[in-house]
């Protein structure tokens, strides 16, 4: 069941007040669940169930993104911000450096708090951010005509093609290697999560100045793990190589058969990927 929590950050402006959703479930030691640009936190429902069994998990709706608003004015939707908004995220929940895994943006996210020292472990799938100039256009791309399209279907067609396997795939086939596997609800409300997405803008533009070079250090201490699906659409699987290399102790794991959104393709492995990380 859904929880909202509000706390204060600092802005150039002065204290703002920042609101998050989040879902919060299971026993063990704390992890955080980031889902990526134009998602919601219920990316993670394939996983959900598993990773509760061991951890504390908490699936976060980022601000502007699923059930949260977007930050508010004097705030931007970039990393310099983010971080310290889920730091003090993490204050407002009584969490003292979580595990923290992420997905696309969220993975960006994970490494960063890692980084910082924000997370005890850092799991990060298909990450953003080891992109060439030429691979990060061709993404944005994609996710600019993936928003266009659903802003422009209307929820009965929507709602339809969401009912059959060719249907779901056509909505959801470049994120996801087996659309088929998704429930016709699922595709439906990521969907409308992609078209309500109040932050997608400000984020997508915030992301174009953001590029990880060769000389990225790692965090000593601090576990991390980069999966990457071999079916990926959208980052392709040769950015984890880039990844590899710009934190050299990192684990390198590869997903097989998987998309951008590995969590719907193969659950059992991603969830040992995670759960592993964080022992």
């Amino acid at each position: 069941m859904a929880s909202t929590v509000s706390f204060t950050v600092d802005s150039p402006r002065g204290l703002r007040t920042v609101e998050v959703s989040y879902e919060r479930t299971g026993v063990g030691a704390p992890l955080v669940l980031l889902h990526g640009i134009g998602h919601h936190r219920q990316a993670w429902d394939p996983v959900l169930r598993i990773l509760a069994a061991e951890r504390d998990v908490i699936a976060v709706d980022l601000p502007g993104f699923g059930a949260s608003p977007a930050l508010p004015h004097g705030l931007a939707h970039d990393l310099r911000t983010m971080v310290p908004v889920l730091g003090s995220f993490f204050e407002a929940l009584g969490v003292v450096r979580p595990h923290v895994a992420g997905n696309s943006l969220g993975g960006l996210l994970a490494l960063e708090l890692g980084r910082e020292g924000l997370a005890r472990s850092v799991t990060a799938l298909s990450p953003a951010g080891f992109w060439t100039p030429s691979e990060r256009r061709y993404a944005f791309g994609v996710l600019r005509a993936m928003r266009g399209a659903a802003l422009a279907m209307p929820m009965p067609l929507i709602e339809r093609l969401s009912r059959s396997s060719p249907g779901r795939a056509a909505l959801t086939s470049t994120i996801y290697a087996r659309p088929g596997r998704r429930s016709p609800a699922a595709v439906v409300s990521e969907t409308v999560a992609l078209r309500e997405a109040t932050g997608f803008r400000q984020t997508l533009e915030a992301g174009s100045g953001v590029t990880f070079a060769d000389d990225v250090p790692g965090v000593p201490g601090v576990p991390v793990s980069i999966a990457w699906g071999s079916k990926d659409r959208l980052l392709p699987r040769r950015q984890g190589v880039r990844a590899g290399r710009a934190i050299p102790r990192a684990r390198l794991v590869r997903l097989p058969g998987c998309g951008h959104v590995p969590m719907n393709d193969d659950p059992a492995a991603v969830a040992r990927v995670v759960l592993d990380t964080s022992r």
